[in-house]
């Protein structure tokens, strides 16, 4: 039980948080957000948001809840928001429905509610209280905080790896490293995702689809994102065939930018020059995508994007696959890296999991900022 709450309070936000979690892959570029409407130790009325423009998680609680949510505690994993967007601010629904209490996991970020949501329920004569499991309300969200905190999108980094370290042979064979299960694990961090996102290397190499492929129905496909500094995307990529936005970016000084782009927009793609000279500026890549409302960013990269992002401390979350099999010191590295004098200079990261996914492990990985 959580300090300072009562056990039913905990009860009722872990419920509010498992409904958030069903639109884990439909509400981008929205949060996930559930709530629950008690009368006492009964829940009289559940919701959850599904997708951008349809009813926030709140209202329809409170539609499930009808007459009953009178003089009821609202749970809610996010805090209300006072503002008009696509929809009306939840806080005048809970106000109109008069419910006596509002508890809320996370307070809201985005600059329009940031407090203001329990400021306008508390002066309506609700009683509000916030904090109860904040830190898995934020872990359900870390991407559309990180966006209305900073202007970036979350960005995690995928990669699979023999266990000396090697992500394919040295004639770039690398299908399978891994097997099925985590395989299909990828997929659904794919799903989850704003956008998937590679380099132009990767994709020379490969010609990834870069989609999501799984027997569970897709209900939104992630963008797809190359960064090719010099627009050398050939306009018959496979990833123009499947589903969803392609989103190419480029380096201003990229030479023939004028046709390589035409032919790439006539494909379909959205084609932007962002800061940089000879190559893209990745940091300034990172901002353009938050400011087309990218929330979570999952990157499949080669080596070489891998080690820049990674040198650049733009990975906020590392998700390692370790194959238990040996590829051999000519076989392809994980990461570009400079070559390093002292052992304290390398880079650390804390392990924050370890699951099995059949014969292979996957680990989430935190770096530790200096």
């Amino acid at each position: 039980m959580t300090a300072a709450f009562p056990a039913f309070d905990e009860q009722a936000m872990r419920r509010a948080l498992a409904l958030a979690a069903r639109g884990l892959e439909t509400t981008d570029p929205n949060p996930r957000v559930g709530c629950v409407i008690a009368r006492g130790s009964e829940i009289v009325g559940e919701g959850w948001h599904a997708r951008a423009g349809e009813a926030h998680a709140e209202v329809a609680a409170l539609r499930a809840a009808g007459g009953r949510a009178t003089g009821a505690t609202a749970y809610v994993t996010l805090e209300p928001c006072c503002h008009q967007g696509r929809t009306p601010p939840c806080t005048d629904a809970l106000i109109e429905a008069r419910v006596a209490r509002v508890v809320f996991a996370l307070r809201d970020p985005n600059p329009c509610v940031d407090g203001g949501g329990a400021a306008r329920l508390a002066a309506a004569g609700i009683a509000v209280a916030h904090g109860l499991l904040e830190a898995e309300a934020l872990a359900m969200n870390p991407g559309f905080v990180k966006r209305m905190r900073v202007g970036r999108p979350w960005v995690r980094l995928k990669t699979a790896a023999s266990l000396d370290g090697r992500t394919a042979l040295a004639s770039g064979a690398s299908r399978w490293i891994t097997g099925e299960a985590a395989r299909a694990d990828v997929h659904d961090w794919r799903a989850r995702s704003s956008a998937v996102l590679t380099g132009i290397g990767t994709l020379l190499a490969d010609d990834p689809r870069l989609d999501v492929r799984r027997t569970q129905p897709l209900l939104r496909a992630p963008a797809r994102i190359v960064v090719d500094s010099q627009l050398r995307t050939p306009p018959a990529a496979r990833l123009f065939d499947t589903p969803g936005p392609v989103i190419v970016l480029h380096a201003p000084a990229a030479g023939g930018a004028r046709a390589a782009a035409a032919a790439l927009v006539a494909r379909g793609a959205r084609v932007e020059a962002v800061d940089g000279e000879a190559r893209v500026d990745l940091a300034a890549a990172l901002q353009r995508l938050g400011e087309l409302a990218m929330n979570e960013i999952w990157v499949e990269a080669g080596p070489t994007l891998a080690g820049a992002l990674l040198a650049a401390g733009l990975v906020d979350e590392w998700l390692h696959y370790l194959a238990p099999k040996l590829l051999g010191p000519a076989a392809r590295p994980l990461a570009s890296w400079p070559q390093l004098e002292r052992l304290d200079a390398a880079p650390r990261f804390s392990i924050a999991e370890v699951t099995a996914f059949g014969a292979d492990l996957r680990l989430r990985l935190t770096p530790e900022r200096n």
